[in-house]
């Protein structure tokens, strides 16, 4: 298991969400990046591992080798 800082995983999650957001942004609806990361910033550790959607098959370790650096 890699070691997952709350820096990092703040940042994987804004990489996931730019790219979701590549393609299908609507201003009207999203937040934009920086509305995220902040609002990500404000959350726990525990409660930004919950963003990521990870479970025991799709993995926190799975998330990072994608979203991480």
């Amino acid at each position: 298991m890699m070691s997952i800082t709350r820096e990092k995983l703040i940042d994987a999650l804004v990489r996931e969400y730019e790219f979701l957001c590549h393609d299908d942004f609507d201003p009207d609806l999203d937040l934009s990046v920086e509305e995220y990361r902040m609002m990500l910033e404000e959350m726990s550790f525990g409660e930004l591992v919950i963003e990521t959607g990870t479970d025991k098959e799709y993995t926190l370790d799975n998330y990072m080798a994608v979203y991480g650096e």
